[in-house]
């Protein structure tokens, strides 16, 4: 089941710009080891949920993992080969801002090389540049 809010105030919003480092979530609060973006840049559910199940494999269900980012911005998409005009798309996903220094994952509760090593590989799920720090 892929991430996405129960309810919105409107259904559809605009995207907006990206910039500047995050000093709010930039440092951990639950776990031990955690995965820090490098750059600013969208994630989507589907790349969180990916990134999740490849942690969670690779701690072998050991230890806690837990989600910083949670998708909330709506992206629409009007279907291919339609007219100009019409108004907006129907909400095709649903992505997550990423500013730059944010921590997107924590983990706790087994050896430091194990959760390098499970981190490093669920960032291959993600477009963007992250790194491991403790």
């Amino acid at each position: 089941m892929f991430l996405q809010p129960n309810r919105l105030k409107y259904k559809k919003v605009k995207k907006g710009r990206l910039s500047k480092l995050e000093f709010k979530s930039n440092t951990l609060k639950f776990g031990e080891i955690g995965l820090k973006a490098k750059m600013s840049g969208m994630i989507s559910a589907r790349q969180i949920e990916s990134a999740r199940r490849v942690i969670t494999r690779k701690m072998k269900k050991k230890g806690k993992v837990w989600i910083r980012i949670f998708p909330d911005l709506p992206i629409t998409s009007k279907p291919t080969e339609s007219r100009m005009g019409k108004g907006k798309g129907a909400v095709s996903h649903w992505v997550s801002r990423i500013r730059g220094g944010t921590v997107l994952f924590e983990v706790c509760g087994i050896p430091k090389h194990v959760a390098k090593e499970a981190l490093k590989s669920g960032s291959f799920k993600l477009p963007i540049k992250t790194c491991v720090f403790d």
